[in-house]
């Protein structure tokens, strides 16, 4: 029997914790920790799993907590620090042991030896570089990348010297290479695409999530997933889509492909023929949109390579169809799901401990 231990941060005055037995397929809800209002993002100390991070989201100012992770997955509070904005909507712990509370914006650390971060602010419509600037804690705007005017750059990711944009506003997963500091507005797109799931809905989509999965000997390939909320007014009944691309080096010219399939249905298994934007260099493509039963998906999170739990993906519902657990299929390039627990309906971000 395997087991994984699974935190669960939301919209409520708790962080939940799940029990996931991967071999009867069952997730189990075990306890509600107390962590004050709205501890929407947690995160955990990347070199120690059993210290967690979690933002309070809330008005007029919001807080930091620090946590001690037990055995069983309960939360013991070590700290609570004010976050010195307005609804903190996400946390990162630097590997320089200093954590981030971010109001209204998303923050990913470019570079373990020149300590340079890069930061999206999604209703700027740019990516700003910072650097240190003295003292711990203390970090300085150096230059920004910019991106199209109303795109909403919510969150981002990179890999390979390539940076990864989800704009929530138009619903894309853009991808470029990191261009030079201070400014670096110079490098071309490598690709633009939407994330949207073919539908007929009545409906307006907000790209939310991006994960990008680690190469392991049974996950070769690195895949990005991304989580597509339907803010509706109309709804599909099987719910919200991941969408799942790959990223490949190329050396050969090819053209913009677009998915053949029927656009009144979401795609139940991948397409034959795919969505692909490319440079003569690279090639980004959408080979799967996986429908989760989750009402506004928001967050997900992959499980950890060195158990073996990479195999499973975890999701929740910003509104209704409580958390999902998928087991990764064709070498991470689809999800099926094996197992749900609908006691609490809204999860918004995950841990693995």
């Amino acid at each position: 029997m395997v087991e994984f231990t699974i935190l669960a941060g939301g919209f409520a005055q708790f962080i939940a914790t799940y029990l996931f037995d991967s071999e009867a397929g069952s997730l189990t809800l075990v306890k509600r920790n107390p962590a004050g209002e709205n501890p929407s993002w947690i995160a955990s100390h990347p070199k120690n799993s059993s210290i967690l991070y979690a933002v309070n989201e809330i008005s007029p100012v919001g807080n930091l907590q620090s946590f001690l992770v037990d055995s069983d997955g309960g939360l013991n509070l070590v700290d609570t620090a004010t976050s010195g904005g307005n609804g903190p909507t996400f946390t990162n712990p630097l590997s320089t042991g200093e954590v981030t509370a971010m109001n209204s914006i998303f923050l990913s650390e470019m570079g373990l030896q020149t300590r340079i971060c890069l930061l999206s602010t999604m209703g700027g419509d740019k990516i700003w570089r910072l650097v240190r600037d003295g003292a711990p804690g203390n970090f300085k705007v150096q230059g920004q990348i910019n991106v199209d005017a109303g795109s909403g750059p919510r969150h981002i990711a990179i890999h390979d010297n390539v940076l990864f944009i989800v704009s929530e506003t138009v619903s894309t997963l853009t991808a470029m290479e990191i261009p030079p500091a201070p400014n670096g507005t110079a490098s071309p797109l490598i690709a633009n695409i939407s994330t949207i799931p073919p539908n007929s809905l009545n409906a307006k989509f907000a790209a939310a999530e991006i994960l990008i999965s680690t190469p392991t000997s049974q996950f070769p390939d690195p895949l990005i997933y991304v989580s597509n909320r339907n803010l509706g007014p109309e709804f599909d009944p099987r719910g919200d889509t991941i969408a799942i691309f790959e990223f490949k080096k190329t050396s050969t010219d090819t053209v913009t492909n677009r998915a053949s399939a029927n656009k009144k249905k979401m795609l139940r298994r991948p397409p034959r023929d795919i969505q692909t934007s490319v440079t003569s260099t690279s090639r980004l493509s959408l080979i799967a949109q996986v429908p989760t039963g989750l009402k506004q998906i928001r967050s997900m999170s992959l499980g950890p390579v060195t158990s073996g739990g990479d195999e499973f993906l975890v999701a929740g519902a910003n509104v209704d169809g409580g958390v999902a657990m998928f087991r990764r299929a064709n070498g991470g390039r689809y999800l099926i799901e094996v197992a749900r627990n609908e006691q609490i309906a809204s999860r918004t971000s995950f841990v693995f401990v």
